[in-house]
């Protein structure tokens, strides 16, 4: 599984269990901490920690390897290590005070349709 497939992954995992406000990001030539970002929200805990299984589950079912996850039992900001894919999950709340989108505003967004791809 190629890096834009496990995207497609993540990205359609987390739509399944209903994250908000998806975005992608193109961390190459910005990090070298991975090549891209997924940051999605949920409103409470129980539905922030739902996403995040159904993400860990996905990839697994494709062979793809979880190296870490990190913030599962609190809830607030769990991020899943997925080698050069990171999905960051936040409660709104932690989502709006690190807002990792301007952080990281040198990277730029990309589009990633569920069904077809990036």
């Amino acid at each position: 599984m190629n890096n834009e497939q496990l995207v497609q992954l993540v990205v359609k995992a987390a739509d399944d269990k209903r994250a908000n406000d998806i975005i992608t990001l193109d961390m190459k030539g910005v990090s070298v901490v991975a090549d891209y970002f997924v940051i999605c929200d949920a409103s409470n805990e129980r539905q922030v920690q739902a996403i995040a299984r159904e993400v860990k589950e996905q990839a697994e079912k494709q062979e793809a390897i979880v190296k870490r996850i990190e913030g599962f039992d609190q809830a607030r900001w769990v991020l899943l290590d997925l080698g050069d894919v990171v999905c960051h999950i936040f409660h709104q709340e932690e989502r709006l005070y690190y807002n990792l989108e301007r952080l990281w505003g040198d990277a730029p967004v990309v589009s990633v349709d569920i069904e077809e791809g990036i």
